[in-house]
């Protein structure tokens, strides 16, 4: 039998408590301090979603600029009709905008930027 396991993506930034607030706006959870106030948890009703790490030498991603990779981004799924509802709350909570060009198809996809820097995309979802 295989031993459960739970994996979680951790951002790390400056303002842990900031960026899990932003986060657990977005995706409709809670924002859970531990123990390590240098650790974050972000919760829904489904369980952890994430979690966010202070790095006191924290430096923003650099991309998009095209000599950087982009390394890793957070896509989240979201009803064909709620694209433009989701654009609204995730800028309303202080993501700022990538390339938000409406595809109005079924590959929409838009980015944007934390306000720690990470990239995460709304996309459609396949259902």
């Amino acid at each position: 039998m295989a031993v459960k396991k739970t994996p979680v993506l951790v951002l790390d930034c400056a303002k842990p408590e900031d960026l899990a607030e932003f986060y657990a706006g977005l995706l409709g959870g809670t924002a859970r301090l531990g123990k390590d106030p240098d650790y974050v948890e972000v919760f829904d009703e489904d369980g952890i979603c994430l979690a966010v790490h202070r790095d006191y030498g924290y430096a923003p991603p650099s991309w998009p600029r095209p000599e950087d990779s982009q390394q890793a981004h957070l896509r989240i799924l979201v009803a064909r009709g709620d694209m433009d509802a989701a654009e609204r709350e995730a800028i309303g909570l202080g993501a700022r905008p990538v390339d938000t060009k409406d595809n109005s198809g079924p590959h929409d996809t838009r980015i944007y930027s934390d306000p720690a820097g990470h990239s995460f995309i709304l996309a459609v979802s396949a259902d």
